[in-house]
């Protein structure tokens, strides 16, 4: 690399640690010639400056190699592998088997820079654009993201996330939830077994307080937050919307491994 590093880098460690997850050339042609952790640095600074693809800077890969390696990645379901195998290895360093037998779901509502799929009106938030549903373990690690319009209510979003999830977590036994599920948790069981855990407000309470189990998933969003091109949903595909949290996800959970 003969350019100074940008703090969205991936450092030699790191490299070490994602380029075997990476997919192979495919046999035959030329060989391959491009730097894939050039593509690697590239996407990590999209998604953490929260640039457009077509000002990526010049001393990177220009931006059409790497939206090239981008999308065939995200359409072939690779975020999710890389990030699948990367939670394990945390979830093993923490001593936790690999499967969790508790997760927390929860929403975020999000702007929506310009037009595209599946944009809606969150009436309790007064945000139009589209909601994020997540769930993830009690470490706050994503399991999955199912983005959609802002106007789905949390009891019909549910059943795309654990449609998701259901064959892929043979040990989840309870999911926390907030009081917005309560219609939702006879389906919950009756589709997967699991026990819809509703962690409610104390009654009368007005004013902020950190609710049990559910800070874990608060704190999961604060993280992705912290990756500007969250900031709104700037992507046309609710796929690509959806690629991104993983993106941002895979280069936390890079960071937690192997610290800068």
């Amino acid at each position: 690399m003969e350019r100074k590093p940008y703090p969205s880098d991936l450092t030699d460690e790191q490299w070490v640690l994602i380029a075997p997850l990476l997919p192979k050339a495919k046999p035959g042609g030329r060989p391959r010639e491009v730097d894939l952790r050039e593509v690697l640095n590239g996407i990590f600074y999209l998604v953490k400056g929260g640039i457009p693809w077509r000002v990526m800077p010049h001393d990177l890969p220009p931006w059409g190699t790497v939206h090239f390696f981008y999308r065939p990645w995200r359409l072939d379901g690779t975020w999710e592998k890389i990030e699948d195998r990367l939670r394990t290895r945390l979830r093993h360093e923490d001593d936790r088997h690999k499967s969790p037998s508790v997760a927390i779901i929860d929403t975020q509502s999000v702007k929506t820079a310009e037009g595209g799929e599946e944009r809606g009106d969150d009436a309790g938030k007064w945000v139009t654009g589209r909601k994020r549903h997540i769930i993830v373990d009690t470490m706050g690690l994503l399991i999955a993201v199912v983005v959609h319009a802002a106007s789905v209510q949390d009891r019909d979003g549910i059943k795309l996330v654990l449609a998701k999830i259901k064959g892929r977590v043979p040990r989840l036994k309870r999911i926390w939830a907030d009081g917005s599920y309560e219609a939702a948790v006879d389906w919950v069981w009756s589709f997967g077994l699991w026990v819809l855990d509703l962690v409610r407000k104390p009654e009368g309470l007005k004013k902020f307080t950190v609710l049990p189990k559910r800070w874990i998933v608060e704190r999961t969003f604060a993280w992705l937050s912290r990756c500007r091109r969250l900031s709104k949903d700037y992507e046309r595909l609710t796929a690509s919307s959806e690629a991104m949290v993983h993106v941002a996800m895979i280069r936390l959970m890079l960071r937690r491994l192997k610290p800068a």
